[in-house]
């Protein structure tokens, strides 16, 4: 057994059975690692067991991956007749996985802020003009519904960066294929879609904080579609703004 580590945190240790994993082997699979190790680079401890066990009568491999992090172990299994097809799986599963544990950490912090009072929420610089924000939706205006919520923007946008933090993968695409100032204008196309379902007990801005990330896991899912959407919503917001157009 041999322990790796590669740029991140993640340690990496194969344990094997009954099976001869040649270096080459090897060398592809914690290739297919590339994933993983940016998922766990924020955690302090990242322990990857990978147990590679040949079976002589089926003349299959098992694996079974276990990740060890602070307050859990994610464990996964598989298997194939080759091995790299069963570890890719593992893989897939563990990122999964992974995202599902990220998921339920990121609630912690703002459960235990709101206990606090310390719980950041999200306020117009200016009064919202409640008119002519029902006027857009009756109308179905996205442009005059932007208009009439821009107060939110800035605090909307400091609020976006801090979010995306918590997905290290969904951070390194911003400033490249994605900008902070895609996602906040996903966010405001989702309110304008689902303002006429908006709990009115909610207020407004908290209601907005709870649409990040929905949209930001839509750009993740499907960025093509999603990135279209909200170029359309801008170009409509030009053009309603081209005097030309009056």
């Amino acid at each position: 057994m041999q322990p790796t580590s590669g740029a991140s945190k993640l340690q990496v240790i194969f344990d094997v059975h009954q099976y001869r994993l040649s270096p080459a082997e090897e060398q592809i699979l914690r290739g297919q690692l590339d994933g993983l190790a940016p998922q766990v680079a924020h955690f302090p401890i990242a322990d990857l067991h990978v147990l590679v066990e040949g079976n002589a009568r089926t003349n299959d491999v098992s694996l079974k991956l276990s990740l060890i992090l602070p307050g859990t172990t994610l464990v996964v299994h598989d298997h194939d007749a080759v091995p790299q097809t069963a570890f890719e799986l593992c893989v897939d599963s563990l990122i999964e996985e992974l995202h599902a544990y990220k998921d339920q950490l990121g609630q912690v912090p703002e459960r235990q802020k709101l206990e606090k009072g310390t719980h950041q929420e999200l306020h117009p610089a200016v009064a919202i003009d409640t008119e002519a924000l029902d006027a857009a939706i009756r109308d179905g205006d996205y442009a005059a519904f932007r208009v009439a919520l821009l107060p939110y923007e800035e605090g909307l946008r400091k609020l976006v960066g801090r979010w995306v933090q918590r997905y290290p993968e969904f951070e390194a695409q911003i400033g490249r294929r994605i900008q902070i100032a895609d996602l906040v204008e996903g966010v405001f196309l989702s309110a304008f879609e689902g303002y006429g379902q908006r709990p009115r007990d909610v207020p407004l801005g908290v209601w907005l904080q709870n649409l990040i990330d929905p949209a930001l896991k839509a750009l993740q899912k499907h960025p093509d579609e999603e990135l279209e959407n909200i170029q359309m919503a801008r170009a409509a917001r030009a053009t309603s703004q081209d005097p030309n157009n009056i």
